[in-house]
């Protein structure tokens, strides 16, 4: 896949408030959250190396892909063929309601079909179209990332951008082997279904955190 892959090269999920685009090798490469109009978390669309992403792909080079959507659906799927065996992304974003919300949903779920397949994920955010640092935290269910507290000074802009946690849980155990360089971890394989779900909850406003 190219660095900045043809927009025919990508499906569209989105919850009615929001949306992202997935790449036909499984990455999530423009996500804004919690509006369209919002600052990204992942954009590597536009900045490939500054952007951020969300990447679920087999662990192998060698691998042929196709999109399609579940029929009468928004619920697409990335399905990935190898030698050893095939496997599924499935990508969707639960329907947010018709008032504005702050709780927005990436789900990912993971199958493979036929053979064996270890799947390798990469999760890279870049808060506020990549302006903003952030921190990473493995944990047991999966992953936390956010930006770091604001500082006091900076306690008014901080609030008006509304950086939100950015957590992903996994409904499946996944051994996680300490720090991960890069933000790369294997997360399956042998004919296992996983549930990859990257969640954006409301908070306190981040002069109230910080106080």
């Amino acid at each position: 896949m190219d660095r900045y892959p043809n927009i025919s090269d990508h499906g569209l999920i989105g919850d009615l408030q929001t949306a992202a685009l997935v790449t036909t090798n499984g990455t999530i490469n423009f996500f804004c959250c919690p509006r369209f109009d919002s600052p990204s978390v992942f954009a590597s669309l536009l900045d490939a190396d500054k952007g951020g992403y969300f990447s679920v792909r087999p662990d192998t080079a060698d691998y042929v892909t196709r999109q399609l959507y579940f029929p009468d659906t928004a619920m697409l799927i990335t399905r990935f063929l190898t030698q050893e065996g095939a496997g599924e992304v499935t990508d969707f974003m639960p329907i947010a309601g018709s008032k504005p919300t702050d709780r927005h949903r990436l789900v990912r779920q993971l199958k493979v079909v036929r053979g064996t397949m270890k799947f390798v994920a990469e999760v890279k955010p870049r808060f506020d179209c990549g302006r903003a640092k952030h921190k990473l935290d493995i944990t047991h269910d999966g992953f936390d990332g956010r930006p770091p507290a604001p500082h006091p000074a900076g306690r008014a802009a901080a609030a008006s951008r509304r950086h939100e946690p950015v957590l992903a849980e996994l409904a499946a155990p996944v051994n996680l082997p300490g720090p991960v360089a890069g933000d790369r971890e294997p997360i399956g394989d042998d004919a296992q279904t996983h549930d990859l779900c990257a969640v954006r909850r409301p908070g306190r406003r981040a002069h109230d955190r910080a106080s």
